[in-house]
Order: structure tokens, then C-alpha cells, then sequence
């Protein structure tokens, strides 16, 4: 893929200080942990929070989209036909139930894994090919539906895995610019 296209970092997240700190939404800390390390700030546009940041010289366009998860799709879409950037470069940061707390995955495309937020995403786009960067969340207690689970906070004990992962996450979308999904693959998905 040529350099002269910008990228997108998406978190996925829902607006509202009820869904601060919620599981859902480990992808909004995720992209504010990014914007303050490329010293940018994240500003409430039409469709989420926006930033332009650089990253390795590549132009890098942040978002929160403010469209709750399950919608994501609408402002990404909205987004990368703006800036025209193709979809192999636009980085999806999203919760996963399906790995343990703190786990962290890459993922190069292919299907949504039952994330409402991604499916969005891929039906907005009409493409799957982006890659996506999945932080665990663990599994739902008991009988506690999955749709209750990702709206609850972190317990405290938790923090401190979840704020290194958060970290993680970061080096890992950024990886990805800078190296591609696979080399970003190949670092961050070993055991």
C-alpha cells in the first residue's frame, strides 16, 4: 500500500459519561490514550470526536464516533470516503468478549466476530479488509447476558491489567501504520 494516503484510527465506544469506563468502550481510552501521545487533541465534530495526528510521517486521522457502537459504521464510512482512504487502512479498535481480560489480538479482516460495532462498520464500508485491533474484555459472570456485561465499568482490581493492554493497544495500532498488519501481527499476537 503506497504511503500517500492517510490513515483512521476508529475506537469504538458510546457517548455519555454513563458509558465512561465501560467495557464497550476500551476503545474510545484506547484512541484518547493515542491522541495524547501524538500531542493532539480529539475535538466534537459532525459524527464523533476528530483529531489529525502524524505518525512515522503518515497522516493519521483519530475518531470516536458518537454514533453508539452498534451504528460505528456511519461515521467511519462517512469519514473514509471524505478523506479517501482506502479500507485496508483504517484501524478498528473494539472490545472482545471472546478473548480474556487484557488479552490482545490484531486481526488483518475477515468477519465481525458477532461485534454489532464492526458489523456496522463492514456493512457501511462494503468491505472487510480492515484491520482491527481486539482488546479482551472477558466473559459475563454467571447467567449476565453479554449485551449487560460490555455496559458495565471495570472493577478496580482489574485496572491495572486493562491500563497496560490500553498501552498495548496503542503500540499496536501504531505498529500497523508503520509496519503493516501482518509485521503488527507477527509482534503482538504471540502467546
Amino acid at each position: 500500500m503506497p504511503l500517500d494516503h492517510p490513515y483512521i484510527i476508529v475506537g469504538l465506544g458510546n457517548p455519555g459519561p454513563e458509558y465512561d469506563d465501560t467495557r464497550h468502550n476500551v476503545g474510545w481510552m484506547v484512541v484518547d490514550r493515542l491522541a495524547v501521545g501524538c500531542r493532539t487533541e480529539l475535538k466534537l465534530r459532525r459524527g464523533g470526536f476528530l483529531a489529525e495526528a502524524e505518525i512515522d510521517s503518515r497522516i493519521v486521522h483519530l475518531i470516536k464516533p458518537t454514533t453508539y457502537v452498534n451504528l460505528s459504521g456511519q461515521a467511519v464510512a462517512t469519514l473514509a470516503r471524505k478523506l479517501d482512504v482506502p479500507t485496508a487502512a483504517i484501524i478498528v479498535v473494539h472490545d472482545d468478549l471472546d478473548l480474556e481480560l487484557a488479552d490482545l489480538r490484531i486481526k488483518a479482516g475477515g468477519g465481525s466476530g458477532g461485534h454489532r460495532g464492526v458489523d456496522s462498520i463492514i456493512a457501511s464500508l462494503g468491505a472487510d479488509d480492515f484491520p482491527r485491533v481486539r482488546v479482551g474484555i472477558g466473559r459475563p459472570p454467571g447467567r449476565m447476558a453479554p449485551a449487560d456485561f460490555v455496559l458495565k465499568r471495570f472493577r478496580k482490581n482489574e485496572w491495572p491489567q486493562m491500563d497496560v493492554t490500553i498501552t498495548k493497544a496503542v503500540q499496536a495500532a501504531t505498529a500497523i501504520v508503520t509496519s503493516g498488519a501482518q509485521a503488527a501481527m507477527n509482534e503482538f499476537n504471540r502467546s
